[in-house]
């Protein structure tokens, strides 16, 4: 009797052994194909390279900005090796605050010791009246005043689609900042730059800006980190300060 027991032991031991080991093998296999599997997704799809996905400062995905391009509006040293890509709406009151607490003391320090490039980007998203002011800023670039009138415009917000971005004071403006009159007025009254401030609000959505201001720290070609909304100067500091370290 005892015999037949352990016999009977023996037996189902066996069986339990193999249908572990059957398990085990099964689970095995599992997570072979789980890995195969995401092999073939990843080979599938073109692996982010560095510069164009990277993680952002809350752990999200990072898309980055068109490269700076001689067309861009910029400041500061061409040959810069940190560049800070702003996309901006001139007729955001954060863009205003921005400007006015962070980005002229950025002007008188990084971009003026050549440490860092600035450039500008219209990301005009609040209504006609931003596409016009921008379209007016570029307008006066033509004579080299495109950042005497981004300045003056940020001076002169007044609520969105009120009227005080109109055709009739954009070019007042011009005239008061010494542009060529004639030239700025064709300028703007044929359109010449509608598409390129709408390009370049497109473009500013394809690198994930939701909003304004948004900034892009661009460290040798590559996305470094980024401003997003009107941060304390001090935050903005120490980030272009960590990006120009090196240099």
């Amino acid at each position: 009797m005892e015999e037949n027991q352990t016999e009977n032991k023996l037996e189902n031991n066996g069986q339990n052994n193999e249908s572990n080991s059957a398990k085990q093998i099964a689970g095995a296999i599992l997570v072979a194909g789980i890995l195969i599997a995401g092999a073939v997704l990843l080979k599938g799809n073109t692996l982010p390279t560095p510069g164009n996905i990277i993680t952002g400062n809350n752990g999200t995905l990072v898309t980055a900005p068109a490269k700076v391009v001689a067309e861009d509006r910029t400041l500061g040293n061409t040959n810069a090796k940190v560049a800070l890509v702003m996309y901006e709406d001139f007729q955001c009151p954060f863009c205003e605050k921005f400007v006015k607490e962070s980005e002229q003391t950025i002007r008188d320090t990084y971009v003026k010791n050549g440490s860092v490039q600035l450039v500008y980007r219209d990301f005009a998203f609040l209504g006609p009246e931003s596409i016009r002011a921008a379209e007016a800023a570029r307008c006066a670039g033509d004579q080299n005043k495109f950042w005497e009138y981004h300045d003056y415009l940020y001076t002169h917000q007044n609520g969105e689609n009120q009227g005080n971005f109109s055709d009739a004071y954009l070019k007042d403006f011009a005239k008061i900042l010494g542009l060529n009159t004639t030239s700025f007025n064709q300028c703007l009254s044929e359109d010449k730059y509608m598409q390129a401030v709408v390009n370049s609000t497109n473009e500013g959505k394809q690198a994930g800006v939701t909003g304004t201001p948004k900034g892009f720290i661009i460290k040798d070609g590559k996305v470094f980190t980024t401003i997003d909304g009107a941060e304390p100067l001090n935050t903005i500091i120490q980030k272009l300060d960590a990006a120009t370290r090196q240099y």
